[in-house]
């Protein structure tokens, strides 16, 4: 007779914040300080710029935000405190867009921060989303899952292309 040892790994939430909230929380904060860069470097430039930069950060940040929300909660913080600590770390892309306001006005510093920028979305993209969708939880739905991610990149291609066609009727609206 065998002696048979099995480990269960359902456990109760921790009593403290554990080290991934943490982790959320910091990544969260410096990639909104990013993010906030970006936008006052755009406004730096040029208003049109700056709102056509405002808008993409938007469309990208609110998913963002939900999936640290769950997150936190995840991770056995109460919603109340899960929502002080976004906003806190979200008040970081304020004080980025002034920093990214302030250094707008040298042309040279302002492409350095929308590559930092450009190069932070590819990460998130690539990094962070690409392999959850690359993974297939039923063999019936891998055809629809495919077909949804489809139209959720076309229709984020497509934002982006509207943004750019018509970048210079805000530039005359606001400029």
């Amino acid at each position: 007779m065998a002696l048979r040892y099995s480990h269960g790994h359902v456990h109760a939430p921790p009593s403290s914040m554990s080290s991934v909230a943490w982790m959320v929380i910091m990544g969260d904060g410096l990639h909104n300080f990013t993010d906030g860069m970006a936008i006052g470097a755009a406004f730096a430039s040029n208003i049109a710029g700056g709102f056509s930069t405002a808008i993409a950060v938007l469309c990208h940040e609110l998913p963002h935000e939900l999936g640290d929300f769950a997150v936190l909660l995840k991770a056995g913080m109460s919603a109340r405190r899960a929502v002080w600590y976004n906003v806190v770390s979200s008040a970081l892309c304020l004080l980025g867009m002034v920093c990214g306001v302030l250094a707008g006005h040298a042309p040279s510093a302002t492409r350095w921060l929308f590559a930092a920028a450009a190069g932070m979305f590819l990460y998130i993209a690539l990094v962070d989303m690409m392999p959850e969708l690359s993974t297939s939880h039923s063999k019936e739905g891998t055809f629809c899952q495919c077909l949804l991610q489809l139209m959720g990149l076309a229709s984020g291609i497509g934002i982006m292309l509207v943004i750019a066609m018509y970048e210079h009727d805000l530039k005359n609206l606001f400029g």
